[in-house]
Parts: C-alpha cells; sequence; structure tokens
C-alpha cells in the first residue's frame, strides 16, 4: 500500500487500466485521447503521470487541435516533456498526416493475375531461395498489404494457415492471392503446390477470407492456378 504523501504512476494502475496493456488487449480505438498520448509520452514528471501529463496537454485551447499546431519550443515547454518527447510529439503527428494522406485510391488494384505478378516479379524472380507471400485485398481489390510468410522448400511445415491468414486478418482483407517463386526458373506447380493451395483455399472459405488465386513466380514468367484450374 502506498504511503501517505507519495505519487502513484502507470506502473502503480491494474494492469487492465494501463494504457499499453489495454492497447495491445484492445486496440487503439478503446483508447482515450489522453491515454494514446500518454503512450508517446511514456513518463510524466515528479508531480505528474504520463497520463495526467497528457491530460494537462490535451486541456490547452483546442485540445487535439493545439496539438497539431503546436511547435516543438511550445511542447517542450510543459514540465516533463522537453525537447525529445516534443520532438517525438511532432513526429507522430507528421507520421498521422502522411498515412491521412495516402488515400485508398492510391493503392493499387489488381483485376487479374497480370497485374499480381508484376506486382512482385521484381522482388522475386532472382531469388535464390523459395519464398511464400501473400497479397491482401480488400472489397475493391485494392492492395492493402503484401506480406513473406515463410522463406525456404515449400511445404505444409512451413506454410501453416495459421501465419498464412493471421496477416489477412489483422488487415481486415477480404481476399488474398497466395504467391511463391520456383528458383529453379520454371513456373510449372509442384504437386506439393496443388496440396497447399487446396488446403489453403479450404481454410480461407472457413475464416470468410477467398483466396482468389495462386501465382508462381519464375524467370521473367509466372503460373496462375486460377487461370489453369487447378484451384
Amino acid at each position: 500500500m502506498k504511503e501517505f504523501g507519495l505519487r502513484y504512476t502507470i506502473k502503480d494502475l491494474p494492469v487492465d487500466n494501463r494504457p499499453r496493456e489495454r492497447l495491445a488487449a484492445h486496440g487503439p480505438a478503446s483508447l482515450s485521447n489522453a491515454e494514446l498520448l500518454a503512450i508517446i509520452l511514456r513518463t510524466g514528471n515528479r508531480e505528474q503521470t504520463a497520463l495526467e501529463l497528457a491530460s494537462r496537454i490535451l486541456a490547452e485551447p483546442g485540445g487535439l487541435s493545439y496539438l497539431t499546431e503546436a511547435t516543438i519550443e511550445e511542447l517542450a515547454r510543459f514540465k516533463g516533456v522537453g525537447l525529445a518527447k516534443a520532438s517525438q510529439l511532432i513526429a507522430a503527428l507528421e507520421l498521422g498526416r502522411r498515412v491521412s494522406s495516402t488515400t485508398p485510391e492510391t493503392r493499387p488494384v489488381i483485376q487479374g493475375p497480370e497485374q499480381a505478378a508484376q506486382l512482385v516479379m521484381e522482388n522475386l524472380k532472382n531469388l535464390d531461395r523459395e519464398t511464400f507471400h501473400i497479397i491482401c485485398l480488400n472489397t475493391k481489390n485494392q492492395v492493402v498489404k503484401t506480406e513473406m510468410i515463410s522463406k525456404g522448400s515449400l511445404d505444409s511445415s512451413l506454410v501453416h494457415p495459421r501465419e498464412v491468414f493471421k496477416t489477412a486478418i489483422s488487415r481486415s482483407a477480404a481476399a488474398v492471392i497466395l504467391v511463391h517463386n520456383h528458383p529453379s526458373g520454371d513456373p510449372s506447380p509442384s504437386p506439393e503446390d496443388l496440396k497447399i493451395t487446396r488446403r489453403l483455399v479450404e481454410v480461407g472459405e472457413l475464416v470468410g477470407i477467398e483466396v482468389l488465386d495462386h501465382l508462381i513466380i519464375g524467370q521473367n514468367s509466372y503460373v496462375s492456378l486460377k487461370e489453369r484450374g487447378r484451384m
């Protein structure tokens, strides 16, 4: 139990009430503006916790708008902020502006296997090892994420449905395109390629994320299992 006169810190709060732990457990949307700001600040000062300091900053006229307009020098005047934390805040706000300026319309739209192959061909055609990737698409077939799932000889132990669909689910993908390369340069599908494809299509149906195609990338060439009727 805390002695009289000593201040509580965020670490003294129950785990479920700490901003970082709540963000990890429930996502950023569950946090207040002050809690999000406290995570960036990390620490407060001798008189205030990070959460109290964040609330004090947001109490300025304009609230969140104040943050977007404040200079580094203005933020650094708050006790417990300083130039280093003020710079972190300004950098975080600038990243937010840049993300918001990247509208969905700027994302590539995949309308067929040729466009999907063009998206990944340059990065995969000359690799000396097999790598397995997924292209996550939204309901408009816009690319929301491309991610490597595994590296090494393609088999069911390396390409596990859990890993494939974990990324797709986290990005709220409506559909995915599977992609892997053949270092030999020959994109002809192997029996293992077909086996893995069937397995992932079945899992996709269960979780509600459609597997649109599986592309095999060779040397300046590709095979679409969808076009070949092998899915």
